[in-house]
């Protein structure tokens, strides 16, 4: 297999089980390798250790919360460059702006958004 028809990496973030399971189903379908953290602090473990190429990171996380994980992603010089895409309940402007400062590239919010689009969302940004 040559290096450039590796699988990317997909690390998400999320504490439900049947949300996970939804996203692993679909995006190992999609061709990704699907990585998955259940709270905030090993969602920064998988992090630094698994390098993945995207985060989707929910912010209502057990033990650290998304903020808290998309700063240490964005503020450690080893994984700043991942892309963070936020899939959250959270839908509130003041939420969504300070996800953005914070370094995420995309913001949705899981009612609004149907699982195809983030796939969709996810292609665009590795291409």
């Amino acid at each position: 297999m040559s290096a450039n028809s590796k699988k990317s990496k997909i690390l998400m973030v999320e504490d439900n089980i049947f949300l996970r399971k939804l996203y692993r189903d679909k995006l190992t379908r999609a061709g990704f390798e699907f990585l998955e953290a259940t709270n905030g602090v090993e969602g920064i473990n998988k992090v630094l250790t698994e390098k993945p190429n995207l985060v989707i990171l929910d912010l209502l996380l057990p033990i650290k919360n998304g903020f808290d994980v998309l700063s240490s992603i964005k503020s450690n010089p080893r994984t700043k460059s991942i892309p963070v895409i936020i899939l959250s309940n959270l839908g509130q402007e003041i939420d969504i702006k300070e996800a953005l400062s914070l370094g995420a590239q995309d913001y949705l919010v899981k009612t609004e958004v149907r699982l195809s689009e983030v796939v969709n969302r996810i292609k665009k940004i590795l291409v």
